[in-house]
């Protein structure tokens, strides 16, 4: 199962548009994850048409409508990979301890919020992934997503891909 990763997108008012390797890894995916901040419901539309499944939750920078559609946080099985998405974490520091103690059901947490691309794992086993954002590096080296496999409910392959700038 071949699974794409993003979050903090905040189209359109950090790109008119996803980029097309984003695109194209979406399209090519079973299962596509966004850890919010979308910003806008069109994106949401757009990415729900051109994805074979699609697994969101709502970010700090999305209204009403947004939230009225999508949830705080998302559980999924996916082979036999459990996993939870949500927009924020807190702070970097004891992130892993935090985490592990509030999701401790899980096997792959997915999150945004911070820009900043994350693969760690806590006490325990829970792996915990920050896609970065597509959009908006801010002081990363470049605009970010992930893709991973999934086999035998085991995440494998986990791949950080940047993005060449517009």
């Amino acid at each position: 199962m071949r699974l794409v990763l993003t979050a903090d997108t905040h189209v359109p008012k950090r790109a008119r548009d996803l980029p097309d390797p984003l695109w194209a890894a979406i399209e090519a995916a079973d299962v596509v994850v966004h850890a919010g901040d979308w910003v806008d419901e069109a994106l949401l539309d757009a990415m729900t048409a051109r994805s074979r499944r699609l697994v969101g939750v709502y970010g700090n920078n999305d209204g009403p409508a947004l939230r009225a559609r999508l949830p705080e946080v998302a559980r999924v099985e996916l082979d036999g990979l459990r996993v939870a998405v949500v927009h924020e974490t807190g702070p970097r520091t004891a992130r892993e301890e935090r985490c592990a103690a509030r999701f401790p059901d899980v096997d792959v947490l997915v999150f945004g919020h911070s820009h900043i691309p994350w693969d760690t794992e806590a006490p325990g086993g829970l792996r915990l992934l920050n896609p970065g954002s597509p959009t908006d590096r801010r002081s990363q080296p470049h605009a970010t997503y992930l893709t991973a496999e999934v086999r035998g409910g085991s995440l494998t392959e986990v791949r950080l891909h940047a993005l060449p700038r517009p």
